[in-house]
Formats: C-alpha cells, sequence, structure tokens
C-alpha cells in the first residue's frame, strides 16, 4: 500500500493519530522522501510524494508478483496498459504501474530484499481491497487473466480470492455515484472502533465520504477522505 501526498508531514501526523503509525523517511536523496510506516518492527504501507505536478493524493493498491516483466506483459495483452516500468527500485524489488481496461489504477511488485507489507488483517493495516467501477464485466475477466485470481458467483458483491482465500470485491457504482469519480482501487484498513476511528478522522481535518454503516451479513464500514484528498475505507468485521 502506496500513499502518494502532497504533504508528507500532515500525511504522517494523521495516520499516525488514526492507527498508530511510526514513520520514517528515507534519508537518501535519491528516495526522494520515500517513507515507510511501521506497526511495531512490521512495515504496513508507505507514502511518497506525489510524482508528476497536478497529480491528486490517492492510495495505490500494489499486488505481488513473482515475475513482474511477466505481469507486465499480460497486463497489456488483457487490455490493460503500463504507466510506468517494469523497472528496479534499488535493492528492493522491481515494480510496474498499471491501469486495467476502465483506467483503474495499481501497481505491480516483484519484490526483492523488501518482499512487502509485513502485517495484514490486524488493527491499523491493510484488510480488503475493493475495486470500484462503472463496469464490473471486463474487470472481472482482466484480473483473473494477470493475476490469477479467483471470482465468487456473487452477482451483488463478487469477491477476488487466492487460494480460496478472499481478500477483496468490486463494488459497482450507480447513480448516487457523481460522474466525475473514476475507476479505483480503496484499500480498507482495520480499525477495533469504526465509528470511533471516524470521529478521529473528522477531528484530524478528514472527511467523512461514507458514515459508518452496517453492512448486512458484513462488517461495519466506513469511507474517509484524508486532509490532503485521499480516499480510503475503515472496516471492522463482525462489529
Amino acid at each position: 500500500m502506496e500513499l502518494s501526498t502532497s504533504d508528507i508531514q500532515a500525511a504522517t501526523s494523521f495516520y499516525a493519530t488514526l492507527f498508530g503509525w511510526r514513520c520514517e523517511t528515507d534519508p537518501r536523496e535519491e528516495a526522494g522522501g520515500y517513507t515507510m510506516a511501521h506497526l511495531g518492527d512490521a512495515r504496513v504501507a508507505a507514502l511518497s510524494p506525489v510524482y508528476q505536478p497536478g497529480q491528486p493524493p490517492a492510495w495505490t493498491v500494489s499486488f505481488a508478483t513473482e515475475d513482474a516483466d511477466a505481469s507486465a506483459g499480460k497486463v497489456t495483452a488483457a487490455g490493460g496498459s503500463l504507466l510506468v516500468g517494469p523497472m528496479d527500485i534499488f535493492d528492493q524489488g522491481r515494480f510496474a504501474v498499471a491501469a486495467d481496461p476502465s483506467g483503474a489504477v495499481f501497481s505491480l511488485w516483484q519484490g526483492r530484499a523488501f518482499a512487502g507489507a509485513d502485517l495484514f488483517n490486524d488493527a491499523g493495516t491493510l484488510g480488503w481491497a475493493e475495486l470500484v467501477t462503472r463496469e464490473a464485466a471486463p474487470a472481472l475477466a482482466f484480473y483473473p487473466a494477470v493475476l490469477g485470481w479467483t471470482v465468487s458467483a456473487s452477482e451483488t458483491y463478487p469477491q477476488w480470492g487466492i487460494d480460496g482465500a478472499d481478500f477483496g470485491g468490486v463494488l459497482t457504482m450507480d447513480e448516487t455515484f457523481p460522474p466525475q469519480v473514476r475507476p479505483h482501487w480503496l484499500p480498507y484498513f482495520v480499525v477495533t472502533d469504526v465509528d470511533a476511528t471516524a470521529a478521529s478522522a473528522q477531528g484530524a481535518g478528514g472527511d467523512l465520504l461514507m458514515p459508518p454503516t452496517s453492512i448486512p451479513q458484513g462488517p461495519r464500514i466506513a469511507v474517509i477522505r484524508d486532509p490532503q484528498g485521499a480516499a480510503f475505507g475503515i472496516h471492522r468485521t463482525g462489529q
């Protein structure tokens, strides 16, 4: 998980308030201010300055691959596009930035010295990845072809899986979504109390895009926009 933001210092303060992250910035000039977020000793997310002028702050979900170049080839073969790379990041790994046929952006990561996030599904870490799109059918063909995912049979909320374990889903936007909302990946972070965390986010300068809501036969969730404008979700299963 990587946040591209217009203000690293403000973002680290905001997410420390919400999730208790401890952030460390790489001091090397060539690292460009790249900052790693920790819970204890576990690396759970990263933050970086926006890559080009005018780029809106946003979270990007990175998916692991054993071969970034081969996966990049599958992206284009399946109708997606490559935006960056593949390229090496020091000795840490090889990555590419891609977009699916609808334009939803994601990253591919071939880990070397850095395999990726050390912890998932605990409070303050990534617990779910949701593709928000206008049409589900192209995505349901694209991602299994590129990354080998399975797809549940649900017509209302298909879910992504690997080896029988679901890790995300597909939300099809309806008329309640403004037309300017483009297809995107939305990360959900686990919290112990959705309502309290949502209130803390507002107190720290964030906005609620979706107030705390209980999903029938699902988790309690909320969607937040941080003070710089990046959107993310929070959830607690069984609440």
